[in-house]
């Protein structure tokens, strides 16, 4: 039974990673700017956030280029989450962003416990 919870929530880290990029991108389309600025951002924004986890941590460092352990995969983990709640924010959604950083924390305190970091 441990591990099939395990499991989920393994796919719930991956589900709350997709949440973030999707964040990213709302934040930009949502801008109150031109279309020219909002398309521009909302491509760029998930870009980035792609870049930083490809280069920091893909695959809970696995699969990342330069692999963070410890407190800085946690401060990793802190930013790149939170970035994608206050992205949802800035677009004006403030309980879909409570939501995303709850499920987070949630998701990471069963990491930690179940040795799933």
């Amino acid at each position: 039974m441990l591990a099939i919870a395990k499991g989920a929530n393994a796919t719930l880290m991956f589900a709350l990673e997709l949440g973030v990029l999707a964040s990213a991108g709302y934040w930009g389309f949502t801008l109150n700017a031109g279309w020219p600025l909002r398309l521009a951002a909302g491509i760029a924004a998930p870009a980035l956030f792609i870049v930083i986890w490809a280069l920091f941590g893909a695959g809970g460092g696995a699969n990342a280029t330069y692999p963070l352990t410890g407190l800085a995969r946690a401060a990793l983990e802190i930013v790149w989450f939170g970035g994608g709640a206050l992205a949802l924010l800035a677009a004006g959604r403030p309980v879909p962003a409570a939501v995303l950083a709850a499920v987070f924390v949630v998701n990471a305190v069963l990491r930690v416990i179940w040795k799933q970091v």
